[in-house]
């Protein structure tokens, strides 16, 4: 039933603000002057970390209330905490090996952690390789049976963390291209990406990609003969999350000329979830849609950048796809203006609170605004989209202190979120409260460039071990999975 903006202005005009949001993530309102309190706005560079037989620590330090406090030199050069953190590293490119006996592939990305047998944890890890394999030293090895198209490089690794730190990696999908995020499923399976429309023929490929596939984490068999989802379109996918209650899968799109799209996909009648049964599905299985927004006051708006205040509502009406292969014309132009709303560099989805999170990287010049990242909330059941973080554009994003660029997030255990900085300049994982504080977990201090012009890779694939005492998050370039540890707190009401 289409949500009419009658309905939309009426039940917006009876809250005022806006719908208020509950659970964990709370409204997370980052105004622009919250961006970069001062207390943690200083380089952090005082020379003082050090580190222990099991990582990389920094001593334990004291505590103001917000986040974890400023962020220390590690002396190995690779990743700066807060004091009482640690890291260790899970995987490394070069230098970490697969049962196989071949190289960890390179490229890190989107992950998301599963609880494995005997209490140990599975991690399935995308690797963002896209072209031909001759273009990478590391790309996916292409095991039998498990191989999609052999002439793509990308896929993903399911690395297994034991107790005692010991770990194994092995080929979970290979075959595949340019596997950026994607998402987890309620029944503990991956949802991986493809952010590429390369067909057949095109970019050395024996096969069309840019679609979907499942890895199941905790059974190798399921994984055998990859099939895509081609129910879930063809297009530069970014992000997949599942609506346990009703079944939908919503997506993200990463594109622009024109910008991307937000994407809801509907089972057919009589259609139950459950492992392995979405490669099932026939190719026009359900029902393929993108958003359409419109404001309280029942205008449409062309493009998600026009938000420029927290607590912005938007109501969401749904288009469908023509043709959601996009056989001639890619999904994104298969609309005119004024029939679907865009967004520049649609990323990474998290579920929780009822709905999913939906981070808007940054928009440039492509859009009518600019900005360095929003973070918005879909709420199904009242099918409006709340916008509950926004970044304004970072003057010096070569200077410690504010934030620019979030691309993969996770609802933290611990309340608020946490983001994955994909921007320029310096490189962070950081976290924003339930009121909106930011406040940085990690920098990158991996310099891939040279002194004269430092270059430092985006951190991705950020996600909590089920038991919630672990952050992994991965260093894209050159391919490092890290696990960090330290003394969590939850983030109390109204810091």
């Amino acid at each position: 039933m289409t949500f009419t903006r009658r309905e939309f202005t009426s039940r917006t005009a009876a809250t005022g603000a806006g719908v208020a949001l509950v659970g964990s993530a709370g409204v997370l309102a980052t105004a622009p002057g919250a961006l970069a309190s001062s207390r943690h706005g200083h380089d952090g560079h005082d020379g003082h970390g050090h580190g222990d037989d099991h990582g990389h620590g920094h001593g334990h330090g004291h505590d103001d209330g917000v986040g974890y406090g400023p962020l220390r030199d590690d002396p190995e050069g690779l990743l700066a905490l807060p004091e009482g953190f640690s890291y260790r590293v899970i995987t490394y490119t070069g230098r970490t090996t697969l049962e196989s006996g071949e190289s960890t592939p390179s490229n890190h990305d989107g992950t998301a952690a599963f609880p494995g047998p005997r209490g140990t944890t599975l991690l399935v890890n995308n690797h963002e390789l896209g072209g031909p394999r001759s273009d990478w030293e590391y790309p996916v090895p292409l095991p039998e049976g498990l191989v999609y198209d052999e002439a793509a490089s990308g896929g993903c690794t399911v690395v297994e963390v034991r107790h005692g730190g010991q770990v194994a990696e092995w080929v979970g999908i290979a075959g595949t291209s340019t596997n950026c995020a994607g998402g987890a499923t309620p029944w503990d399976t991956w949802l991986t990406c493809e952010e590429t429309e390369d067909k057949a023929g095109q970019n050395g490929m024996a096969k069309d990609h840019g679609y979907v596939f499942e890895v199941d984490p905790d059974d190798r068999r399921a994984n055998r003969h990859p099939k895509p989802v081609k129910a879930l379109g063809r297009f530069a996918h970014e992000a997949a999350v599942v609506d346990p209650a009703h079944g939908h899968v919503y997506l993200t799109e990463d594109a622009d000329s024109p910008n991307g799209l937000f994407y809801r996909w509907t089972p057919p009648h009589g259609f139950h979830h459950g492992r392995g049964r979405l490669r099932g599905l026939a190719d026009e299985a359900g029902t393929f849609e993108a958003f359409k927004c419109f404001d309280s006051g029942g205008h449409f708006v062309d493009d998600l950048s026009r938000a420029t205040r927290i607590g912005t509502v938007y109501g969401v009406d749904w288009v469908e796809v023509p043709d959601r292969d996009a056989a001639s014309t890619s999904v994104r132009k298969q609309f005119e203006d004024g029939e679907v709303t865009r967004a520049r560099k649609l990323e990474g989805m998290w579920w929780a609170d009822g709905g999913t999170y939906v981070v808007s990287s940054f928009a440039r010049e492509e859009s009518p605004v600019q900005h360095d990242g929003q973070v918005w909330f879909y709420d199904p059941r009242r099918r409006t989209l709340t916008l509950k973080v926004l970044l304004k554009v970072n003057p010096d994003p070569g200077k410690e202190g504010a934030f620019d660029g979030p691309d993969n997030i996770t609802v933290s255990p611990y309340g608020g979120i946490v983001l994955a900085e994909d921007g320029e300049g310096v490189s962070h994982l950081f976290g924003a409260t339930d009121s909106g504080r930011t406040y940085p977990i990690a920098r990158n201090e991996l310099n891939i460039g040279t002194a004269e012009e430092p270059s430092y890779s985006e951190f991705t694939g950020v996600t909590f071990s089920p038991d919630g005492r672990t952050l992994y998050a991965n260093i894209q370039t050159p391919g490092i999975m890290l696990a960090i540890t330290g003394p969590w707190k939850r983030h109390p009401k109204g810091h």
